[in-house]
């Protein structure tokens, strides 16, 4: 199998609230307005936001997932200066600040952010990764 991810899908309890958030916060444009279920192309990946009870009966498991979802989720940017950027813009919007930025012990350099429904986003530099121009990793 090919090492890859198509979508994301994040099970949420608030799907405009969240979709809102994501728009107003990030600056995302959705695909297409879809009644039910809104998509976000990411670069090579798309972010779905969909109703966690609806999701859960896809899989067909019990909705019942409470705190700390095991999973993180995160942005690269190209430089230090660009993840504090953002993460001030962030700030200014009201955004939760749940790690500042720092320097961490393998030379990188990263933050945390939570979306309203505690989706864990990691806003990092990485010297040691290739971004191309469109922020895809290489």
């Amino acid at each position: 199998m090919q090492q890859r991810i198509s979508f994301i899908t994040l099970g949420v309890q608030d799907l405009a609230k969240m979709q809102d958030w994501y728009i107003s916060n990030f600056g995302w444009k959705p695909m297409k307005d879809d009644d039910g279920i809104c998509f976000f192309k990411l670069n090579g990946c798309i972010l779905a936001l969909y109703p966690a009870d609806e999701l859960a009966d896809d899989i067909g498991i019990p909705e019942d997932g409470a705190g700390f979802k095991r999973t993180t989720m995160a942005i690269n940017f190209g430089s230090i200066e660009e993840v504090d950027t953002t993460t001030q813009e962030l700030r200014k919007r009201g955004v939760r600040i749940v790690r500042e930025p720092e320097k961490v012990f393998w030379g990188g350099y990263r933050g945390y952010i939570a979306d309203p429904e505690d989706n864990y986003w990691e806003l990092a530099y990485n010297p040691f990764l290739t971004m191309d121009e469109d922020g895809n990793v290489r």
